[in-house]
């Protein structure tokens, strides 16, 4: 198939069975990575960018796009800027992989790293400072706003809940990690309006805020904030899970010695999450787990056995998995 530009390029119906996860359930792993971002954020970046500019916020030929990210956004972003032309600052942070920081330069993108934490031990408070500054000093600059705007959220109730609903039909369970809670919000949206009965489970990391916990450093970029994104709303319609971070590692390694598979550190989390809800579901359910990225990105720091002895808090035994 030949394709017009590297947007067109998004595989969303592709799903990997996990064998004996759970024993006695069948588990599918959507596969968000087969895309030129390498991510899920290909899709939320498009949108923002595409609605963006039918809103008029984003002109072609005049404005400059900012935006934070802790990398997948970022490099999903650079490729969309770079196709439309729009030059792209990223703020990024010392949790921000180096590959990622390299695509992106390699991409035509700025990146702006924030070096010292905030004072609940993140990096976001602190982004987000520094992008207020970037658009009071340039009336040209367009902050996207991936944590407030709906284009995030519609992005994937139109085609990350959808693909689900198409690709597999009725499911049991439906597990999403949170970070700006685009995906999980998308998915609320479209299992309300369609009238599905699935449950869904959002999967954060300890040390987050979003589901009401105190804020604590955390090491493994993608899920969480210590910051409540503006799109996130809690109705009562969806289960939380917390997952401790050596969990989300060991899930990382297990996938990648038990099924071949090397992901990303939000997919280890939300794989966490289904292991600490185990008990819950029933034997017979038909579970789907969205895995946001591959762990292609992650070779020097989680699968890294120097980085792991470095941040000796992220091991855990894995015969424990």
């Amino acid at each position: 198939m030949i394709y017009r530009n590297a947007t067109e390029i998004v595989h969303d119906d592709v799903f990997l069975a996990l064998p004996d996860f759970l024993p006695g359930s069948d588990v599918f792993l959507k596969i968000e990575g087969l895309n030129p971002a390498s991510s899920i954020k290909f899709k939320a970046a498009i949108n923002l960018v595409e609605q963006a500019e039918k809103k008029g916020t984003l002109l072609p030929g005049v404005s400059r796009v900012v935006e934070s990210s802790s990398g997948n956004l970022g490099i999903a972003l650079s490729i969309v800027c770079a196709i439309k032309g729009y030059p792209l600052t990223v703020v990024a942070d010392l949790n921000t992989v180096e590959s990622a920081v390299l695509a992106m330069e390699a991409l035509g993108a700025e990146v702006v790293i924030i070096e010292e934490p905030d004072a609940n031990g993140g990096f976001l408070h602190k982004r987000l400072a520094l992008v207020d500054d970037m658009l009071k000093a340039d009336p040209r600059l367009v902050w996207l706003n991936q944590y407030k705007s709906r284009a995030n959220v519609e992005a994937h109730k139109d085609t990350t809940a959808r693909s689900i609903d198409r690709e597999l039909g009725p499911i049991d369970y439906l597990f999403v990690g949170v970070g700006t809670s685009g995906t999980l919000m998308g998915c609320l949206e479209y299992r309300r309006e369609n009238r599905l009965s699935h449950r869904v489970v959002g999967v954060d990391a300890e040390g987050s805020i979003t589901f009401g916990g105190s804020s604590k450093r955390r090491y493994i970029p993608g899920l969480g904030s210590s910051r409540l994104p503006e799109i996130y709303s809690d109705d009562g319609s969806f289960h939380k899970v917390l997952v401790p971070e050596d969990e989300s590692v060991a899930q990382c390694h297990h996938v990648a010695r038990t099924y071949g598979l090397l992901v990303g550190g939000s997919t280890g989390t939300v794989l966490a999450g289904v292991r600490r809800m185990q008990d819950e579901i029933p034997l017979g359910s038909r579970v789907v787990v969205i895995s946001p990225d591959l762990g292609d990105k992650y070779l020097s720091t989680l699968y890294s056995e120097r980085w792991l002895n470095d941040h000796p808090t992220l091991i855990k035994e894995r015969s424990n998995v």
